[in-house]
């Protein structure tokens, strides 16, 4: 199913007081966040996160990693086995571990949308270098370089990468990934929202000047939102944690969030509250405080 409606509430915050509302649902970005620098979830995050679920409440891991890169957390997605990936561009079920995931929702980014988004970028910044994003396939331009975990499936521009028959003409695409060689990540993401405008959601995960463009109004925030509303649970009900610029919706949209110790200072000043580091299990202090709170 594809879906690339607005969503209007997925940036507000909530003005009802929190701290006595309980929480249904906790919204976790992975890396930098919910897993340490070495990609491991660490005994006690296990632990809380399996509390949490015990205690009722939803675990949602909420990443700008595709499907295909989440068996780091396949084993610990619990009942509903629901996970948002590509910065809310596909809602995907786990359940059937990696490489038999299935997409439960798409919102993709169209291919003129993605199209006048990589040619207003290249103006602005000569020098940018693009890659594909699709459900199941990933491709990149010759130029932009081995970033990933894995073998691109063609190398050709990113216009022919883009066409209706192209190489994954049959594919939605998810997201364009932008790389330029010098600028700074900060300053490149400012300029390429300005550029793109609203063309596509622009932001970025990455230290260096990686940015990520996602379909008009898709983010963390739009699809959780999307998610959450399916279930009945207000923005009130969720927590949230994140570490980089594509958590500050999902931040400012949940009732409670929490920027990591090692978070970007956007984040920091986005979240409602601060906790540890990543490597320092900082999702599983709060979850153990928040479920030791009294009913």
């Amino acid at each position: 199913m594809r879906e690339n409606g607005p969503v209007t509430s997925a940036t507000r915050q909530p003005a009802t007081p929190t701290a006595a509302v309980p929480p249904r649902l906790i919204a976790t970005d992975l890396d930098g966040t919910l897993l340490r620098d070495d990609k491991s979830v660490s005994p006690r995050t296990v632990a809380a996160l399996a509390a949490a679920e015990e205690a009722g409440i939803e675990v949602f891991f909420v990443t700008g990693r595709p499907a295909r890169w989440m068996d780091v957390v396949s084993d610990h997605v619990h009942g509903h086995g629901l996970a948002i990936c590509g910065n809310g561009a596909a809602v995907v079920d786990l359940h059937g571990g990696p490489g038999a995931h299935r997409f439960v929702k798409v919102r993709e980014l169209a291919r003129e949308n993605a199209l006048d988004a990589v040619r207003l970028l290249r103006d602005a910044a000569p020098g940018t270098v693009y890659a594909v994003e699709q459900t199941y396939g990933f491709h990149q331009e010759p130029a932009y370089p081995y970033l990933h975990i894995e073998v691109p499936d063609a190398l050709l521009p990113a216009e022919r990468l883009l066409a209706a028959d192209g190489p994954g003409g049959r594919e939605p695409v998810l997201k364009i990934l932008a790389y330029h060689p010098d600028l700074d990540p900060d300053a490149f993401l400012t300029l390429a929202r300005l550029a793109v405008g609203e063309r596509a959601t622009v932001t970025r995960s990455s230290p260096s000047a990686l940015l990520e463009l996602s379909g008009p109004g898709v983010s963390k925030a739009s699809t959780l939102a999307l998610c959450c509303a399916e279930r009945g649970i207000s923005p009130e009900e969720v927590v949230a944690f994140g570490d980089m610029p594509n958590d500050v919706e999902m931040l400012t949209w949940a009732g409670r969030s929490y920027a990591m110790g090692n978070a970007h200072p956007d984040v920091i000043a986005a979240a409602s509250g601060r906790t540890d580091g990543n490597n320092d299990d900082g999702v599983a202090a709060v979850i153990e405080r928040m479920l030791a709170e009294p009913a």
